[in-house]
């Protein structure tokens, strides 16, 4: 089933939601992308002890921490009436519709992981996490925005201002520090 068709109901005669599309995925991605930078920039203390794989799984437990609670408050949220079997099911495509976000953390995950891996310095993966997330945000604003319809001018625009929300975590990280 495509994105414009009607979702097919349940033998109950209830239909599904319809499926998530383009601006759902920029949702998980933005908002994973930047629970991402933030927790890099928190994890990462001047004067404490560095441990990135340590934080790789700090990174990634709080994604999908955050994934669920968003999936089970959507679905709290959004209540449709139904037997218990439905509501379970709606519960598991609320949960699994949240993959974006998980998603849009695996970089910085993978990223902690190589620095512990190669002994690299704290200050450097930080930058270089941030900048990466920061051109990240850019790609997931431009990337969703000419999908869903937006013509390319528009697009990029759209993909600054997304890559905004990164250089705030990057200057709030070095007011803070």
């Amino acid at each position: 089933m495509n994105e414009h068709q009607h979702p097919q109901p349940l033998p109950s005669g209830a239909p599904l939601p319809p499926p998530r599309r383009g601006a759902d995925w920029m949702f998980g991605g933005v908002y994973g992308t930047v629970l991402a930078s933030a927790l890099l920039a928190a994890l990462d203390q001047k004067g404490g002890e560095y441990t990135p794989l340590y934080d790789a799984s700090w990174v990634l437990v709080t994604a999908v921490t955050a994934g669920a609670a968003h999936g089970y408050a959507h679905h709290m949220a959004t209540h449709r009436d139904g037997g218990p079997g439905r509501r379970w099911r709606l519960l598991a495509v609320a949960l699994w519709n949240e993959w974006p976000m998980v998603a849009a953390t695996l970089p910085t995950v993978l990223l902690l992981v190589g620095a512990g891996l190669a002994d690299w310095e704290s200050y450097g993966v930080t930058a270089v996490g941030l900048g990466l997330n920061t051109a990240l945000l850019f790609g997931w604003g431009a990337f969703v925005a000419v999908r869903v319809g937006y013509r390319l001018r528009s697009a990029l625009l759209i993909g600054l201002a997304d890559a905004t929300i990164g250089l705030a975590v990057i200057v709030a990280n070095a007011l803070i520090k």
